[in-house]
């Protein structure tokens, strides 16, 4: 119907999801069930559903409370590395469509052809044999591995658009190329960063996860999703809620992450509100 406005259950379902994950840690930086750093040798391997309602670890710590600071961690972590592989990708994939036949825009995409010839695990691998391992050199290492994506799609989503008619009208006008980046170019591929940011923000929450899996993200005594899985591998047998715990958190938040930018992508598709129109 025409003026009505199509919003998809994806984008309901998906935002649900996150607002909880969302809400369960910054509620956590005022109140948590139980203090995640308190040792509890009496209270270990309690079973969910009885005193602590996602159960205990080996150390007695409330897991209900572990997830609830483990989601500050895994989302601040792939929020600032989302933001940092945004910040700088974005600026050189719009200068290097700006001048496509430039020396340094050929530099621009030979330097993230390199970039994504390392994964995200490497650049860590990396950068914590030279600063040691910590929640913010996960940050860098993530964040430079989103800096070729953001930079590729902003790249591929200007360059089409820097042959229309409203863009040669502009520099007919006499704007020069950052001026028109900044008022025509970056506008109208918005809506394909911002799909694609909930989209690195999800796998950013993974690649959080399996780098703190391995010993590279959060150290302790802060809590961290991948941690929790790593530290219940031996246990799995007797006490299987130590894994399912944070491995439901990360496959919940994932999904949820997921699900709100297919949302989003179906909102601003413009030939999707051509054909609900």
């Amino acid at each position: 119907m025409k003026g009505v406005l199509f919003l998809p259950r994806t984008i309901f379902i998906g935002g649900a999801i996150t607002a909880l994950f969302l809400l369960a840690a910054l509620l956590s930086f005022i109140w948590t069930p139980h203090d995640v750093t308190g040792v509890a040798i009496a209270q270990k391997l309690r079973p969910p559903f009885g005193d602590f309602i996602l159960g205990t670890d080996h150390f007695g710590r409330d897991l209900l409370s572990m997830v609830m600071v483990g989601a500050r961690v895994s989302l601040a972590v792939a929020l600032v590395a989302v933001g940092i592989g945004m910040g700088l990708g974005v600026p050189l994939g719009l200068a290097a469509a700006a001048r496509p036949n430039a020396w340094w825009s050929d530099a621009i995409m030979r330097l993230n052809d390199l970039i994504f010839a390392f994964p995200a695990l490497v650049i860590a691998i990396l950068i914590t044999a030279s600063f040691g391992a910590s929640a913010l050199n996960a940050i860098i290492a993530i964040g430079i591995f989103n800096i070729p994506v953001f930079a590729r799609l902003s790249r591929g989503a200007a360059l089409a658009l820097w042959q229309r008619e409203f863009i040669l009208s502009a520099r007919v006008c006499g704007k020069s190329d950052l001026r028109i980046s900044a008022e025509h170019i970056l506008p109208n591929i918005a809506n394909i960063l911002i799909v694609q940011g909930t989209i690195q923000f999800s796998l950013g929450i993974l690649a959080e996860a399996g780098l703190s899996y391995v010993g590279l993200g959060a150290q302790p005594p802060l809590p961290s999703w991948g941690r929790m899985l790593a530290d219940a591998q031996t246990m799995v047998s007797f006490a299987p809620h130590l894994a399912l715990v944070p491995g439901l958190a990360i496959v919940l938040a994932v999904l949820g992450l997921n699900l709100l930018g297919d949302g989003l992508r179906d909102v601003m598709d413009p030939r999707l509100k051509e054909r609900q129109a």
